[in-house]
């Protein structure tokens, strides 16, 4: 029997840990599941299931072979797709990853600036959680993720850094001061994406913030810009950014935090079995692109209320 598809049974197996339940997402009788299941540990020289007529365990030879196998069968599906991508003509096709908050210039830099004309970038809008996923699944040659990110089995390129300031209602008494610290932020609210967005970088940025002295009065969540412009405008809270939201409302100011307080770091990544071929130049590209744009954030304004749009250019 094809040892991969006998992998792919044992997985069934080990997910329901019910043989009735596992044979009917196979389609196939319980009796030729349980054989090839035994055939499997007598390859194998191992018991993998604890099993009586009640219940059904793994031993720990089983968990072990889990872990590998899902590994092994996610690789094969990788590999077997981007040959067959590759068979079609599909090739030049990198499907990226980015996550809802990249600011659109920056999308547009990399476009631009991607050297090779034999493969089109093909971006998508997901959250880190969505894009570790569908890495996973083969689903995506790569992926713009924050850190950190809790996910395995991929290899990350070089990351860039990029500080953040405080979003403020333009009435705030915060927005008369050239810098903001997270300190002088106590006592207000604030305005974040949700946790399951990004699990590990929500964590960083609060325990950033309660290391600091700023514990949010409430904490609310905005998966749009648009939305935590309207929550912070609303007295909700303040909001973390890189300047460009900032940008597109004449009603908030954005100032800066003291450097080293709070930054977003990020970089690409792409699964570690068979990647994309272009995803090492893009990976570098991205920290081209990130660190050497203009990060859209505003200089404090003059004193007699002009708002001057000067941009601070990050350098490498």
């Amino acid at each position: 029997m094809d040892p991969l598809r006998q992998l792919r049974y044992f997985v069934v197996v080990a997910e329901e840990l019910h043989f009735g339940r596992a044979a009917g997402r196979l389609d196939i009788a319980q009796p030729p599941l349980s054989q090839r299941i035994r055939k499997l540990e007598s390859d194998l020289g191992a018991r993998l299931f604890d099993r009586d007529s009640r219940h059904v365990e793994l031993t720990e030879a089983g968990q072990i072979l889990l872990t590998e196998a899902r590994d092994l069968l996610a690789r094969w599906d990788r590999m077997r797709d981007l040959v067959g991508r590759t068979h079609r003509g599909e090739v030049d096709a990198l499907r990226v990853g980015v996550p809802p908050e990249l600011a659109g210039r920056v999308l547009a830099a990399l476009h631009s600036s991607f050297g090779r004309t034999d493969v089109r970038l093909e971006p998508r809008e997901l959250t880190t959680t969505e894009q570790v996923r569908l890495l996973a699944d083969g689903e995506l040659d790569a992926g713009l993720l924050p850190h950190p990110v809790d996910a395995t089995g991929l290899e990350f390129g070089p990351a860039a850094e990029i500080p953040l300031g405080v979003v403020l209602p333009r009435d705030s008494p915060l927005a008369a001061q050239a810098q903001v610290t997270l300190a002088e932020l106590a006592g207000l609210g604030l305005v974040i994406f949700p946790r399951d967005s990004a699990p590990g970088r929500y964590d960083a940025v609060l325990r950033a913030c309660w290391e600091h002295g700023f514990r949010p009065t409430a904490v609310h969540h905005a998966r749009n810009p648009e939305f935590a412009l309207g929550m912070v405008l609303s007295g909700h809270g303040v909001a973390f950014d890189d300047g460009t939201v900032a940008q597109k409302e004449s009603r908030v100011v954005w100032r800066p935090l003291p450097s080293g307080m709070l930054s977003s770091r990020m970089s690409l990544a792409w699964p570690a079995a068979m990647p994309h071929p272009a995803v090492a130049e893009l990976a570098g590209l991205v920290v081209k692109v990130v660190r050497g744009m203009e990060s859209g954030r505003l200089a404090p304004e003059n004193n007699d209320g002009a708002r001057p749009w000067n941009v601070v250019f990050g350098r490498t």
